[in-house]
């Protein structure tokens, strides 16, 4: 009986041997643009990596770039990890472009998919636009020494990666093997693991050689909160969310109770201003884009013969394209976005003037115009039946019961009246 349950604990124990001895390769996917919602995920996914002992990260690359701040993330987690991180532009067809080339240089192993592309880093506004010549030349030689201090670090072609940023040179897959700007081309995943087994890598705990035989593959999946940010991270979505929500909560402040323009109206300028957080917000076209928004509602209070909706639409214009610092949000999305927000109040400025037009339907304003008889009259003082009722009324002109009258204003509950037609 002992020496069944010895037996028993000692097949227990190589089992949690074999387990604790497996393999992880968490892999992290790098799509799209590189803004704080990818860039808090990929750093979250190699601190777990850690925490869960993985073995190795691979980052699979295909973006057009982003945001600097992002990128600077990125690559200090990945500079940082106490886990060997491989960025892998993947697959054929994909691209490592502006900062997603940075990235590429920092890991401890690059590697790249055939067919696929690196470089193209010189910065440029967010739509592609050319930044001012002055910032232009200041974030120019800011990028460039910074990533020759990587590519120096992780002993790659400095002066190629120079030439990314200041020339905006893109080469493919073969000349960036020859160039020394990556380390090896894998076609996929199977492959690149073959080919870095037995390489050595550098990092904070001290130099290793890397054993990927047998290993396991783990995809980690961004949350919900890592899809929502990188979704409004856009500055074009936080800057649509800011115009809805300062619509709705108008919408709702002049018609309390109408509830959902309120409700849509508080979540779309929560969701902005939590965007604007991780943004380079500029404040001055924060206010100018406030002070377009409070002059459409004056228009809507106070006759100016149109000269506030035109002071709100170059408020509103100078204000979007000031928002961000740096960036700028594209023309496509801002110029439909002024049109359709001054259309907004202006059609409310027309429904306000017909509405102050229309003629009263109750109390003694809708008198005003209402035609009666005289049923009684003497020294310019009388009675008047209009509207079905009788009234005391007044009036310069000489009147006789039976006489036509029309209604012309009126003072406290006593009618001024002349002769109808």
């Amino acid at each position: 009986m002992l020496r069944n349950k010895i037996l028993l604990l000692l097949f227990l124990i190589f089992l949690n041997k074999e387990a604790l001895c497996s393999k992880k390769a968490f892999v992290i996917r790098l799509t799209g643009t590189i803004n704080p919602g990818s860039a808090g995920y990929v750093v979250r996914g190699i601190k777990n990596a850690e925490k869960e002992g993985a073995y190795l990260v691979v980052i699979q690359i295909d973006t057009p770039g982003g945001l600097a701040t992002s990128m600077r993330q990125i690559i200090k987690a990945i500079l940082n990890s106490k886990v060997p991180v491989v960025c892998y532009v993947f697959p054929s067809g994909a691209g490592a472009a502006s900062a997603g080339a940075i990235i590429t240089i920092s890991a401890h192993i690059a590697a790249m998919a055939p067919g696929t592309n690196i470089g193209a880093a010189h910065p440029v506004a967010v739509g592609g636009r050319d930044i001012g010549r002055n910032m232009s030349e200041k974030i120019v030689n800011d990028m460039a020494s910074y990533a020759r201090s990587i590519a120096k670090q992780r002993g790659r072609n400095a002066r190629w990666i120079e030439r990314a940023i200041r020339e905006s040179v893109s080469i493919t897959a073969d000349e960036a093997l020859k160039k020394n700007v990556i380390d090896i081309i894998a076609k996929d995943m199977d492959e690149l693991f073959r080919k870095i087994n037995g390489m050595k890598v550098k990092l904070p705990s001290g130099e290793i050689t890397l054993s990927t035989e047998k290993i396991e593959v783990v995809y980690f999946k961004p949350n919900l909160r890592d899809k929502i940010l990188e979704t409004i991270s856009d500055p074009n979505i936080a800057y649509i969310l800011m115009m809805i929500g300062l619509t709705g909560l108008y919408f709702e402040l002049a018609h309390p109770g109408s509830i959902l323009p309120g409700i849509i109206g508080a979540i779309s300028l929560i969701l902005a201003f939590y965007a604007f957080h991780t943004l380079p917000v500029n404040y001055a076209g924060l206010l100018l884009i406030a002070l377009g928004i409070i002059m459409f509602i004056l228009e809507v209070k106070v006759t100016s013969y149109g000269l506030l909706t035109i002071g709100g639409i170059i408020s509103l214009l100078l204000g979007s394209m000031m928002l961000f610092e740096d960036m700028r949000i594209s023309l496509k999305v801002m110029f439909p976005t002024i049109i359709m927000f001054a259309l907004f109040f202006l059609l409310i400025t027309l429904f306000a003037i017909k509405a102050h037009r229309i003629r009263p339907k109750t109390g003694l304003e809708a008198l005003i115009g209402e035609e009666g008889i005289v049923e009684s009259w003497k020294d310019g003082r009388g009675i008047v039946f209009v509207h079905g009722e009788y009234w005391n009324a007044e009036s310069d002109e000489n009147l006789k019961p039976g006489d036509k009258v029309k209604v012309r204003s009126f003072k406290g509950l006593t009618l001024s009246v002349k002769k109808g037609d």
